[in-house]
This record gives structure tokens, C-alpha cells and sequence, in this order.
């Protein structure tokens, strides 16, 4: 993780903020930061869902923070099972989200500069895919497409077309088919 950070930090340090992993410190501010963004309906959707209760995976719950320090974006991925094989057998993937940024720090590239830092973490981490409910348009920038999701599910309502994925590794998702579940580790 530090390789991954030290690189997102020497490309962005000109720019006033800094990638860095989140600490329980963060926990209150990167709630009230998600609250501001995405309104209190975030808790309903079906990626909130699956996180409700978890913790996120290993080193991939990642924040923005300015020059004093404040958390001004955020990024978490969580283990998740999505669908299974072929064979049977469950295919072991990342859920991303949420990715917010403070509504006063749009437009300086903090989104990216998390979306970069997370992906390139889980792939050093060996995860194979990570999958998201989000704006299309976004989200391909960085690799993720809908046609590695056509045979999954989210549990309760989602939209097809947002339902995106990008493999970390060829051929991961392919077979892949069922409902998204929850596998990462249990609060408390």
C-alpha cells in the first residue's frame, strides 16, 4: 500500500491534497462528508446493502485529505462473492463505493486521483475484478464496462445499465453468473 500511495502522492503533491488510507480517526467526517454528497437515500440502495454490516477490504478504504488534513473525498471497496462460476464455485471480486468528494473540491481531479489509487491497490492486492453501481460515462474512463455484469444481480433494485465492472484480471468474471453477495469481514 505505501508504494501505491507514495506514487499517488509524489504525481498529485502540487495539488493541495493528498491520497492516504483512511483511519478510524476519519470515520465520523467521512460519514458526514457521504451525508453532504449523496443525501441521507444513500443508506437505501442495494450497495448499501451488502456493505451494512462489513468492514471494507483489507487496505482499500482510502480518503482524500487537504492541506489541514480534512477529509475532502473518499473511496471503499468491499469483498464480495459475485455470483458463481461455471464450475459452482463462488467468484471472490470487489464491491466499489461509495467514491464522493467534497461538492466545494469538484472539478481538481480528487475523484480520479481516489478511483487510481484504489484500483491499482486492489490489483496489487491480487483481487481479480471489481464491480459498481454509477454513471457509465464516469466510470469507463477507468475501465469499467457493462458487459462483464450481464449475468449478474444486485440484491432489491439497480439499474442494469450502471451495473459496471473492470477485471484486474483477464477472464475473471467470465462465467460468472447470480446475485452479488456479501463476503468481507463482519463488524464487531
Amino acid at each position: 500500500m505505501a508504494a501505491v500511495l507514495d506514487t499517488v502522492r509524489a504525481f498529485f503533491a502540487p495539488s493541495t491534497y493528498a491520497i492516504d488510507s483512511e483511519t478510524p480517526a476519519d470515520v465520523v467526517a467521512r460519514e458526514n462528508l457521504l451525508d453532504r454528497v449523496m443525501g441521507p437515500e444513500r443508506r437505501n440502495k442495494s450497495s448499501e446493502k451488502i456493505r451494512r454490516g462489513r468492514l471494507p477490504a483489507e487496505g482499500l478504504a482510502l480518503v482524500a485529505r487537504d492541506e489541514d488534513g480534512h477529509v475532502i473525498g473518499t473511496v471503499r471497496l468491499w469483498n464480495i462473492e459475485a455470483g458463481v462460476s461455471q464450475q459452482g464455485t463462488p467468484v471472490e471480486a470487489l464491491l466499489l463505493g461509495p467514491l464522493a468528494v467534497d461538492c466545494t473540491q469538484e472539478g481538481r481531479g480528487i475523484g480520479g486521483a481516489l478511483m487510481r489509487a484504489a484500483i491499482a491497490e486492489a490489483a496489487q492486492r491480487g483481487h481479480g475484478a471489481v464491480l459498481l453501481v454509477g454513471d457509465t460515462a464516469y466510470y469507463e474512463r477507468f475501465g469499467f464496462f457493462a458487459d462483464k455484469t450481464q449475468h449478474l444481480v444486485m440484491p432489491g433494485p439497480f439499474e442494469r445499465s450502471r451495473f459496471l465492472a473492470l477485471e484486474l484480471k483477464d477472464g475473471w468474471l467470465n462465467g460468472a453468473a447470480g446475485m452479488i453477495v456479501a463476503s468481507g469481514r463482519k463488524l464487531g
